[in-house]
């Protein structure tokens, strides 16, 4: 019997994270989802999934202090950005700069937790380096005294964030860091799995990650809740919507089948923003009402909000544009993808799936 999309298929044997959909569980190297973010930042988060393990205070510094030694980008990649079609999206702008990067060093097999802490610590500097020469800004480099999401955040808009604002983002990064063998994951895997450098297969799984299906949702999310605010009536234009069969964003996920642990976890934080309670009581309202209309026009299905949904609301309330959503999605995925990629390097085994041949025999 075949399982169209691999559904259900175990494809490797992981000890990075654990998704247990029926219950709602998220869990990162043995440790549930929710304390992480609720106790640990996003450098020690990264080291959990890197190294297997939380840091000392000792090696965090350590971590930290190679994190931030790696954000400078290299003049040739800088080079290569500048000469980039301006109607170049950024996600496209990041696939390239990074597989540039393949060029500035030594990547040859095997990977190594180096280049994943290089290649994870550049990303935000691309974004912004980018971003503010679309703006017709002058790029502001990266901080040392700053950690990597509050140092994020001061690149792209120029200024120290608000502490609230810098939480708000770790809490989601903190979140996207890891999500099992999702598409973008798997394909880093199969890419690494041929021995191929760790920027090939991170390049890979940017591809992935590039499509609307993977990556592209808080997008999505932003439409509905900005379309809900202009009517005024979030009953209305989501029973309109769900009547006409479309899919509502932010709600629904592949793997949970309950509340989505990190949904949860990104509503807390919003909720805890000062000065943001109109957005934050559109998206709560939205919430309520489509998930009523859901059990009522699609019942047994348990759709509920997923990480898409407050994802949009969290970057709204920190007045993050709508472009960089999936980008820096990206920015904090990357330490998921080079987690897999040494996993797999270590004990490795090509990837080489059957297909079932539909075609006619002449």
């Amino acid at each position: 019997m075949m399982n169209k999309g691999l559904k259900g298929i175990v494809a490797a044997d992981t000890s990075i994270s654990h998704i247990n959909g029926e219950n709602g569980h998220l869990i990162y190297r043995g440790y549930e989802i929710r304390s992480l973010t609720q106790k640990y930042s996003f450098e020690e988060t990264a080291y959990l999934l890197w190294y297997g393990e939380l840091p000392n205070v000792e090696a965090l510094h350590v971590l930290k202090e190679q994190m931030k030694s790696e954000r400078v980008i290299p003049d040739n990649i800088k080079c290569i950005i500048d000469h980039l079609p301006l109607s170049m999206d950024m996600m496209s702008v990041i696939r390239t700069a990074i597989s540039a990067e393949g060029g500035n060093a030594d990547y040859s097999w095997k990977p190594t937790l180096a280049q994943a802490i290089r290649l994870t610590s550049l990303v935000p500097t691309i974004i912004a380096y980018r971003k503010r020469m679309l703006d017709g800004k002058e790029f502001v480099p990266p901080r040392m005294d700053l950690d990597h999401v509050e140092n994020y955040l001061y690149m792209l808009n120029g200024k120290r964030p608000l502490a609230a604002h810098t939480k708000a983002l770790e809490t989601y990064m903190i979140l996207t860091l890891e999500h099992g063998m999702n598409a973008s994951t798997f394909s880093a895997r199969v890419t690494a799995s041929t021995e191929s450098d760790i920027v090939s297969a991170v390049t890979t799984a940017i591809g992935t990650m590039k499509g609307p299906l993977h990556g592209g949702a808080p997008s999505g999310v932003i439409d509905l809740l900005n379309e809900i605010a202009f009517m005024g009536d979030a009953e209305s234009v989501l029973r309109d919507k769900l009547t006409r069969g479309e899919k509502l964003m932010g709600f629904g996920h592949r793997v949970y089948k309950t509340h989505d642990p990190r949904a949860i976890s990104l509503k807390n934080k919003l909720l805890e923003l000062d000065g943001k309670d109109e957005w934050l009581d559109l998206a709560i309202r939205v919430e309520e009402t489509a998930v009523s209309l859901l059990a009522e026009i699609k019942p047994g299905r348990s759709l509920y909000t997923n990480v898409e949904f407050y994802a949009a609301a969290i970057m709204k309330a920190i007045n993050m544009n709508a472009e960089l959503f999936t980008p820096t999605f990206t920015a904090s995925r990357m330490v998921g993808w080079t987690a897999h990629i040494l996993e797999q390097a270590e004990n490795n085994t090509i990837y080489r799936p059957q297909s079932n041949y539909i075609g006619v025999i002449k």
